[in-house]
């Protein structure tokens, strides 16, 4: 594998993971518009382990708080504030998981070979003519939402104040994200702008409650990383810290970005990108 193709992925994977734009569905594309093979699930894990401390050193105050929460949660130490915090990351995980679960199992086969052209097996989901179209049209749709959510939702909660309710709908949103093209951060923000936080709470919430998704998806795919071979270990290594950068980045800039301005650029960018995928595909 190419400097350049590690770098590429890297890149990718690090600005599209924290930018409300579809990192899943940049990701899918780079066969598509490249000459480049499936980097592997060993290059997966690196860029997946290169977000997840990019959060960790970016966010590292309040992943103590949410630490100190959690040992609270069995007993060690009172902070019952940092330990709601805990709970309301927990709660929100959730529906991510039962959800990915239950593609793991195929509980969703049917339903999505029959509305959306995608045959999953062996836990991928295998491209079609129409799966492009599937990306395109989520880039669009839930750009749209982000743009409504963001220009008609208030700005009076924080993430210190968030209910279990909140956490709950965040969570449920979040699942949303495993079909491509949706955008985690970006759909995550959506449901917490339409529930009345500011931008820049929106994101740090989004943030930190990738961890955890960041964190099950690298999980996820260690089983195959033995089948990758030791030789992959450097080109794993520098894909991670070319990733940590970009992430940290990233998040740098847009959370300075969301203190003066709205989410509309990220709204047209979905949308043009979306159209296209349309009319190139």
């Amino acid at each position: 594998m190419t400097f350049l193709q590690l770098l590429l992925i890297a890149v990718v994977q690090g600005i599209t993971e924290f930018l409300p734009i579809s990192s899943s569905g940049h990701l899918i594309l780079i066969p598509y518009l490249t000459d480049f093979s499936d980097q592997g699930p060993l290059i997966d894990v690196a860029v997946h382990v290169g977000s997840l401390l990019a959060i960790i050193v970016y966010f590292f105050k309040d992943v103590v708080l949410l630490a100190r929460g959690g040992f609270a949660s069995i007993g060690i130490g009172k902070a019952p504030s940092e330990r709601r915090l805990f709970w309301w990351i927990v709660l929100g995980t959730i529906p991510a998981v039962v959800f990915g679960l239950s593609i793991k199992m195929g509980v969703f086969n049917g339903f999505a070979e029959s509305m959306f052209g995608i045959t999953i097996v062996d836990d991928d989901l295998m491209a079609s003519i129409r799966f492009t179209d599937l990306i395109a049209v989520n880039l669009i749709f839930y750009g749209i939402l982000l743009g409504l959510a963001d220009h008609f939702g208030s700005e009076h909660k924080s993430f210190e104040g968030m209910t279990w309710r909140d956490g709950l709908i965040v969570g449920l949103a979040q699942a949303l994200a495993i079909i491509p093209g949706t955008s985690r951060s970006g759909v995550t923000m959506t449901a917490t702008r339409a529930l009345g936080y500011s931008r820049f709470e929106s994101a740090r919430f989004s943030f930190l409650l990738s961890i955890p998704a960041v964190a099950g998806a690298g999980v996820l795919i260690v089983p195959e990383i033995f089948d990758a071979g030791a030789e992959l270990a450097v080109e794993a290594l520098i894909a991670g810290v070319l990733t940590f950068i970009a992430a940290f980045l990233t998040m740098a800039f847009l959370m300075n970005f969301l203190k003066r301005a709205s989410m509309l650029v990220f709204v047209l960018y979905r949308v043009a990108m979306g159209v296209a995928l349309l009319a190139f595909f």
